[in-house]
């Protein structure tokens, strides 16, 4: 079996907020999309809230240029949003908007969607990263879907930005995660022997007439429905730029690692779903704080040291796919915090200056919006 092509792309999903209220934009002027779709050719997209911007990097070779490319599309969507009194915000969460009352972007799919999802479809006001690491082989992307789950919640210990829900801290890292986990198909894929294996079980849904396609799975990793790829979605949006670069850089070179061993003729041990969903459950509550366990140990283990077994056993990939200063600028997120420990911080700071509640939480969407612009 020859090299999978391994290349890389990034979606981010920003929110969209008024620049002196800081509070959500309910129904954005047409003409700001507009402006994005003219200037970015096919890579912006409005998502399911009009509340929400997407973006989509080209595929590129390594996630030195998938950097250059996403840059520039933070740069244009923040330029064309303050050009209509917006900012855009990187974050999994607003840290006090309100769902109800936000408006779906009136396409077919969103309506098919509010329609099928109805109230756990109108909460879905949150935003992710998603990686895309080209698989070409089917049988190759099923095999390394199976091993790769139990290194999500690695990731997304890594990602954590949405620590406040409709104005409340809720004591979680990410509650993105747990607003997501509403929807049906969610959460990790079940265990497939083989491509026809997963083909067969989507066409049971497809053929009981309950999903259309494989678009509608909406996994924590997904064989990609449009490409050909293995998609990670598990994470939040990182707010600053290289977070979610580095991010993308770990999983590339994660399944660089698990092909490493496949040629070797080995593999990494597939956990039962149970016990992965514990590190899952233990990165959405407390992100890196308490840290994960190692399931062969059977303990659990500082994540400092977890990452560091990460970065040295992904070491050959990093190096092959020229991304290790990328893999290795994962320290500097344990050393700064994540950006949900980061707007805690701020929020507390504040109030303890004697700031109200909401003065507070403005003071997190004001650092939002600056950390949001670093780096591009």
């Amino acid at each position: 079996m020859p090299d999978p092509s391994f290349t890389v792309g990034l979606e981010e999903e920003y929110l969209l907020v008024d620049r002196k209220t800081r509070e959500l934009t309910r129904d954005p002027p047409s003409s700001m999309l507009a402006e994005c779709e003219k200037r970015l050719e096919g890579q912006v997209s409005p998502e399911f809230l009009r509340s929400q911007i997407e973006v989509q990097t080209r595929v590129h070779h390594n996630v030195g240029q998938a950097r250059a490319d996403l840059a520039r599309l933070r740069r244009t969507v923040s330029e064309v949003a303050a050009a209509h009194g917006l900012a855009i915000v990187a974050a999994a969460t607003h840290p006090f908007a309100e769902w109800g009352g936000q408006q779906p972007t009136g396409r077919q799919r969103y309506l098919v969607l509010e329609r099928d999802l109805q109230g756990v479809g109108r909460r879905l006001l949150i935003c992710g990263l998603h990686v895309h690491v080209g698989i070409d082989d089917d049988e190759l992307r099923i095999d390394l879907l199976n091993q790769a789950g139990y290194f999500l919640p690695h990731l997304l210990a890594l990602s954590t930005s949405s620590p406040f829900w409709r104005g409340e801290d809720t004591g979680l890292k990410s509650y993105r995660v747990a607003v997501f986990n509403e929807l049906p198909r969610t959460g990790l894929p079940d265990h497939f022997e083989s491509y026809g294996e997963y083909q067969r079980q989507l066409n049971r849904l497809i053929a009981a007439g309950l999903i259309e396609d494989a678009t509608k799975l909406w996994w924590d990793i997904r064989p990609s429905a449009r490409f050909p790829t293995l998609e990670m979605r598990l994470t939040d949006i990182p707010t600053r730029l290289d977070d979610s670069i580095s991010i993308a850089a770990l999983f590339q070179c994660i399944l660089g690692m698990l092909w490493r061993l496949k040629r070797s003729n080995q593999r990494w041990r597939i956990y039962p779903r149970m016990l992965v969903n514990e590190n899952r459950w233990r990165a959405q509550r407390y992100g890196y704080d308490q840290g994960l366990v190692d399931f062969g140990k059977g303990e659990v283990v500082p994540y400092a040291k977890l990452l560091e077994e990460l970065i040295e056993l992904t070491a050959p990939e990093s190096e092959r796919f020229g991304c290790r200063a990328e893999v290795t600028a994962a320290r500097n997120i344990l050393k700064r915090g994540t950006s949900a420990h980061r707007q805690v911080t701020i929020y507390n700071e504040a109030i303890e200056r004697g700031a109200t509640r909401e003065e507070a939480l403005r003071a997190v969407i004001d650092w939002l919006i600056a950390e949001t612009a670093v780096g591009v």
